[in-house]
Parts: C-alpha cells; structure tokens; sequence
C-alpha cells in the first residue's frame, strides 16, 4: 500500500515562506523534521523557537544565520554552487534557539525534537568526513558532518550522499525499525532528494531529470512505496526495508538523509535484508566508481 503521507512532492506542505516543511504534524511521525527553502537576497526565513535541535545545510549558495535564545550569535555559510560540488560548511543549532536566515540560494534545515540542550556548533566544510562507499555500480559519495563522527548532538543524524547516475545507492536493502542492543536501531528516516543531468552530459533542454525510491514491508507493519522523485521531494520511511535509491541513466542523484528515533543512544545500526545482504561481498573483487570524488574542482 502507497500512502501520500510517507510521499510528499516539492511544494506539498508549505509554510512561512518555505517551500516545505515535514514534521511531527504529519500523521504516523514523530522523531525528525526537515523544512527547504529558497531566498534571493534580501529575503529571510525564520526558525521559531521550540524543542527542536537543527541542523543548516545550505543546498546551493550562501547564508547568514543569526540565532538567539539560550544562546545568541551569528555565523556566515559558505555553502557551494550546487549539491554535486562536494561538501557544505554546516550550522548546528541547540534545542530552544530561534533564528533567523538569509542570503541567496536553496536551504534546508534537518530537525528532530528534543527538550536537552547542546551547544552550537559549526562545521566548515574542509572538515567534513567524507566517506566513499560500496564498490562498482553501487559506489557512492557520503558527508557524514551530522553523523557521531561529524557531530555531538542529542537525537539528530543526517548526512548527505551523492549517486553518480545509472547506480544504486542506499543498497542493499536494509532497515532500522527494531531497537536491539548493538545490532539494530529504531531510526525514523528522511530522504530529501536533488537530481541533475549527469556530469559532463550534454543533454537537451527538455531532459527531466528523475530518480527511484523504494520502502517495502520488514514485518506485519504494511508499507509498499516505489515512487520516481525530482528535484525537492521528500520521501519518509517511518519503518520497513528501504532501498534501493536508483540513480537513472543519464541523471546523478542526490539525498539529504535526517534520522533520529526513541533509542537512548545516537547511533545508526541497521540490518539487511538477507534476501539482498550477500551483493556487499561483490565489493571486495570491485573498485569504487573512478567518476567519485564529486567536488568543487569537478563542477559541472
């Protein structure tokens, strides 16, 4: 069963003067937010103040956060040309802070509610870990800035991952819906998606650039999602395996993964579906994509 509250295309849910904003007020989810937004200079948008911890990822362009509450500052981003040029500088915010941002370019904003306090922290974009992973048509690009080894927060995990087109990403199928000590994590998880023509392809004008993602039933739970997404959808996978993430021929493809549950540790542990598991030995007799790394110095 497809359900339009697990799916939501570009411009579905907007708000204040964001282009979308997915939270705890849809139906069936509770753990992670995200809201996406475009300015041109001169323009703002706002964060009200709440329980929420943040994370600003700016998409395309430059901003100027300015926060207060518990804590007041402000804090230039960078940011970059486009998502396929490599790695963000970053902005976490604690729970509590409002704030406010402007500038020029897409944004978006990873949330999950919390009531405990962490302190901002900003993270420049040469400090990034960036992790290549998988091996042959499955290699992908991975910036693990909120992730334990980017980021001290209390829920929050987010971390954005770049397909070169035609492979698979987000695969093997696996899942996270089931706390088991050191082996499995209950993990709400958001995938909000941004796709182009591929790198150095000429194609025509009217190309519509598209990917494939899939979430399907792990137990009595019913689930059954297999959409084509564009540029600014947003696919929520409350439970369930998920993947693959399809990167079409002709089209790179990239997500901004949000995730965070009701575990007591901040930790991401998943399991694969055995039927799928045994394609992470390929690997080991394949080489990562040579079309990876993805940065500033190989923009399109």
């Amino acid at each position: 069963m497809t359900n339009d509250n697990w799916f939501n295309p570009k411009g579905s849910r907007p708000e204040d003067g964001w282009t979308d904003v997915v939270d705890g007020r849809v139906d069936g989810w509770t753990h992670t937010g995200i809201r996406t937004g475009e300015l041109t200079d001169g323009g703002e948008l706002r964060l009200p103040a709440a329980p929420v911890e943040r994370m600003v990822v700016p998409l395309s362009g430059s901003f100027h956060v300015t926060w207060s509450g518990a804590e007041n500052g402000e804090q230039g981003l960078e940011g970059r040309g486009g998502v396929f040029e490599g790695p963000t500088d970053v902005l976490y915010l604690g729970s509590g802070l409002q704030a406010q941002i402007t500038g020029s370019g897409r944004v978006a904003v990873a949330e999950a509610p919390t009531d405990v306090v962490k302190p901002v922290a900003y993270i420049a974009k040469a400090d990034v870990p960036v992790e290549l992973r998988g091996a042959g048509q499955s290699s992908r690009q991975v910036h693990n800035f909120g992730t334990p080894a980017g980021l001290d927060a209390v829920k929050l995990l987010a971390c954005e991952v770049i397909t070169p087109a035609g492979n698979w990403s987000s695969y093997p199928p696996h899942k996270h819906d089931t706390h088991r000590d050191g082996e499995e994590s209950n993990l709400e998880e958001i995938y909000y998606y941004e796709v182009d023509v591929a790198r150095g392809v000429d194609a025509p004008a009217g190309a519509e650039p598209f990917a494939l993602h899939r979430t399907y039933a792990s137990d009595d739970r019913p689930i059954d999602e297999f959409r084509q997404v564009r540029t600014g959808d947003v696919a929520l996978v409350p439970y369930g395996w998920h993947g693959p993430a399809v990167a079409a021929p002709g089209y790179d493809m990239y997500y901004l993964n949000v995730m965070a549950g009701p575990d007591p540790e901040r930790v991401w542990n998943i399991t694969d579906d055995p039927a799928h598991g045994w394609v992470r030995q390929v690997w080991d007799t394949e080489t990562i994509d040579p079309r990876l790394p993805y940065g500033e110095d190989t923009a399109r």
